[in-house]
């Protein structure tokens, strides 16, 4: 897919991953880019300063899904392009309240289900039409700083394989954007040394969506290595889970 002359909406696009997103679909000729987010002001500024549109969505609520798609359609015609981004975490294993865990999950699985089910009619109605969901690698492998990160993630995988197998005949693309580290707001919290070459900045996951949707590549792989991974864990997931575990104890000071 490319971008040019396409309709293309991305929630979460105030900040981070979704800012550079929009940003880079205007570089690339899009004939329209909107973005979503949470809170007006905030949405609204992004907007005028990447030279966008904007629409203040809540993307766990259903109706407010429905009513973005209905604008933007009514405003510029098919979407072509619709970016679920929006994404959020919360530390903590075991002892993460039940509100913790209703919050990520609306979030990272429902939002998706809601964008889906707003936009895939009219993608249907069009002859085709483009989802790109922002997973992370958490959902390839495991983030264990934050167990209902790991498993909302995993749930948004899911949710992505089975747009991308049953949506397939009606000219329905997925992608599923799995980065590592990323240099965000959302990271912002922890102390990253963001010389090393493994925190990746929110242009260079841009690059790599650009790359994936022109290849219309399932998988977006910001990181490379995160393949590797993936493929250790398949191979034998019994050495693999014994390695995270020593690799956990020894940055919990644990010992086993």
């Amino acid at each position: 897919m490319k971008i040019r002359d396409k309709v293309c909406v991305v929630t979460g696009g105030a900040s981070g991953i979704g800012a550079s997103l929009a940003e880079r679909f205007v570089v690339e000729g899009a004939r329209a880019v909107i973005i979503a987010d949470l809170h007006e002001d905030r949405t609204m500024d992004a907007a005028e300063r990447i030279g966008v549109s904007g629409i203040a969505c809540n993307v766990t609520d259903e109706a407010q899904i429905g009513q973005l798609v209905e604008t933007v359609e009514h405003r510029h015609g098919p979407i072509d392009l619709f970016c679920s981004n929006a994404g959020f975490s919360i530390d903590g294993g075991l002892e993460v309240d039940d509100d913790g865990w209703i919050q990520l999950w609306n979030l990272h699985v429902m939002a998706h289900l809601y964008a889906a089910r707003a936009v895939v009619p009219s993608m249907k109605a069009a002859g085709g039409g483009y989802l790109l969901q922002t997973v992370s690698a958490a959902g390839l492998l495991s983030s264990l700083t934050s167990l209902p990160y790991t498993v909302t993630k995993h749930a948004s995988l899911a949710f992505a394989e089975w747009l991308a197998i049953t949506h397939r005949e009606h000219n329905i693309k997925v992608s599923a954007l799995c980065p590592l580290v990323v240099e965000t707001p959302l990271t912002d919290r922890f102390e990253l040394d963001k010389s090393a070459g493994a925190i990746a900045t929110t242009d260079q996951v841009a690059d790599a969506v650009i790359a994936g949707l022109a290849k219309e590549t399932f998988l977006i792989l910001p990181h490379p290595e995160v393949a590797d991974f993936v493929r250790r864990k398949g191979e034998d997931e019994d050495r693999w889970l014994t390695g995270m575990s020593r690799w956990w104890a020894s940055v919990t000071g644990k010992t086993i």
